[in-house]
């Protein structure tokens, strides 16, 4: 850990938290990186407003509010998210549930768990201008009417937003119950401790009090009067840039059981702020802990856990690593309520991190570029009904693959006679080597089931391929991950999944469906992919979406034989 020593010393001698503190550009890359810090003060401002907080809280409960429903993507909705699954519904408050997904059945599974007459719904986008965000309102407003009628469809609103957004406008026309407002110098990703992530808190029945008190502990102590080497963001943020630049830049996030979810969150604010220019650090969340033998030398392990929550089996397996000379970081939490601790030590050491790889951390370009092809799909959907015809390279029992010209040619070279699904599998994997790793990208409803027939197939190329992976679901990861596999390194290898809906449901007021949007969402990112010369292949199938998983389950273990 010579290099982290190193890499310390520096930040000490050159008074780096120092500048980091008073918003100092060329910390970074000199462009606008001052204008995006506002999340360094938002918990002692929040401290300071809790009764706005508290208010939001009583409200939900007084008006009988027995659900509350968060409609949102990345940034908006990711630390709802964690807090829900890490807190679950406090007695005598709303029970949270989020949506963060254009998937037909997903949306209908979630609709089917709240009753929408006593549902608040959460409006949640920075912008105002996000088309998930904007479709969801325009669902759940219309089925709302259909519940409780026109005239009180908007007290069962409220929008969380910029000042000056379109989202602002919708919600004054509609008459929402509250407009709650972000602030502009805070992006996305770093915004749990702002309104995004504690009005979700106040409303679903949090002890805001003193979990922000435990978060302003963490807050104090990453300040510049700390040495760097004894102030916890930076020590964080220096492994892993340090180790990044080494090479280790695959940080694995080992979780206990009672703050699992924590890694969904983890994952955007690490690959959206150190993935681009071609480098950054690759998160790899929810993947299990293999023997030393399965991984290669790119890796970082952080074992985060709860003090209660001993997690033997893990603490042995990262024994093992640590003894074959893989670094591993040990984070202890006291209890869930440490859960704000880490949502800042980690913005620290992100933006630490990102001036040791010499990028702006609070910038996501490729981002915009899949949201830009997805709105031309969108658009010529509504002009024409339909979206562009596509050419599979192979349809064999209902399965179709597709991918671009320079793929495709690849392809059929490595494959050479055996044009099979297999025979493109094992072609495709092929292309893995050290360093490497390979993400499913899947655009299917996330549920358990999918969930474990996916988890399945990526443990099946880790042991065989000794690569790291990752494993997300569209189109959330458009809004998290997204943005390293676009512009990180080239080090990825792709496999894309797509379905036949088996349902599919209207957006009011417009031509597309929401079928048709997470249509265009994968085609959108998939051509960002091919642009970036990634190696990339989709898989489309069948509407009996478990039977398709199984198939090509069965085919890609094949393949790694």
């Amino acid at each position: 850990m010579q290099a982290v020593q190193a890499t310390l010393k520096d930040w000490q001698v050159s008074h780096k938290m120092d500048r980091l503190w008073r918003g100092d550009p060329s910390l970074w890359t000199g462009d606008d990186e001052d204008k995006w810090l506002g999340w360094l003060h938002v918990v002692e401002d929040q401290i300071a407003h809790l009764s706005q907080l508290t208010e939001a809280a009583s409200d939900a409960v007084s008006a009988g509010f027995t659900h509350a429903l968060l409609l949102g993507m990345g940034g908006s909705s990711l630390c709802p998210e964690v807090l829900k699954i890490t807190y679950g519904k406090q007695p005598g408050h709303p029970e949270l549930h989020v949506l963060d997904s254009t998937d037909p059945a997903q949306i209908k599974s979630v609709e089917s768990r709240v009753d929408l007459g006593k549902t608040l719904c959460i409006v949640a986008s920075k912008s105002g201008s996000t088309l998930e965000p904007n479709i969801f309102k325009q669902y759940f407003f219309d089925r709302m009417q259909q519940v409780v009628g026109k005239e009180k469809a908007g007290a069962h609103f409220i929008a969380i937003t910029d000042p000056g957004s379109k989202m602002q406008q919708v919600a004054e026309r509609d008459h929402f119950r509250k407009i709650f407002f972000g602030l502009p110098s805070i992006g996305g990703r770093y915004s749990a401790l702002s309104n995004f992530g504690m009005v979700p808190a106040a409303i679903m029945g949090l002890d805001l009090r003193k979990f922000l008190s435990r978060t302003n502990e963490m807050v104090q102590a990453c300040k510049p009067e700390a040495p760097a080497d004894q102030n916890p963001g930076a020590v964080l943020g220096a492994i892993l840039g340090a180790l990044g630049n080494l090479g280790r830049n695959k940080v694995t996030i080992i979780t206990s059981p009672g703050i699992h979810d924590l890694g969904a969150w983890l994952e955007q604010l690490l690959a959206e702020s150190t993935g681009k220019q071609g480098k950054g650090l690759i998160p790899v969340d929810r993947e299990a802990l293999g023997s030393p033998e399965v991984y290669g030398n790119d890796r970082v392990f952080i074992h985060l856990h709860l003090a209660d929550e001993p997690d033997i089996a893990h603490k042995q397996q990262l024994d093992a690593l640590r003894s074959a000379g893989h670094p591993v970081v040990e984070i202890e939490l006291a209890d869930t309520y440490d859960l704000g601790q880490e949502f800042f030590r980690w913005e620290i050491a992100t933006a630490v991190a990102g001036s040791i790889l010499k990028i702006n951390p609070f910038n996501q370009p490729d981002v915009e570029a899949s949201k830009i092809v997805t709105r031309q799909l969108t658009e010529a959907y509504e002009k024409s009904g339909k979206l562009p015809e596509e050419s599979p390279i192979l349809d064999q029992d209902g399965i179709k693959l597709f991918t671009d010209e320079r793929n495709a040619a690849n392809l059929n070279k490595l494959a050479g006679s055996d044009r099979t699904l297999t025979g493109f599998l094992r072609a495709h994997l092929s292309q893995l080597s050290a360093g490497d790793y390979m993400a499913l990208l899947a655009y299917i409803e996330m549920n358990d089931v999918h969930e474990n027939q996916l988890q399945t197939m990526r443990h099946a190329v880790r042991d065989s391929k000794h690569v790291a992976t990752c494993l997300g679901f569209g189109p959330r990861f458009l809004h998290s991950t997204g943005q390293a596999y676009k512009g990180g390194p080239n080090t990825g290898v792709f496999l894309q999944i797509t379905c036949d809906d088996s349902i599919d449901l209207p957006v009011p007021g417009q031509k597309y469906t929401f079928g048709t949007v997470k249509a265009a969402q994968a085609r959108g990112d998939f051509q960002v992919l091919a642009d970036r010369n990634r190696r990339a292949l989709r898989v489309h199938l069948p509407k009996d979406v478990n039977a398709g998983l199984k198939m090509l389950e069965q085919a890609l273990r094949e393949a790694l034989k």
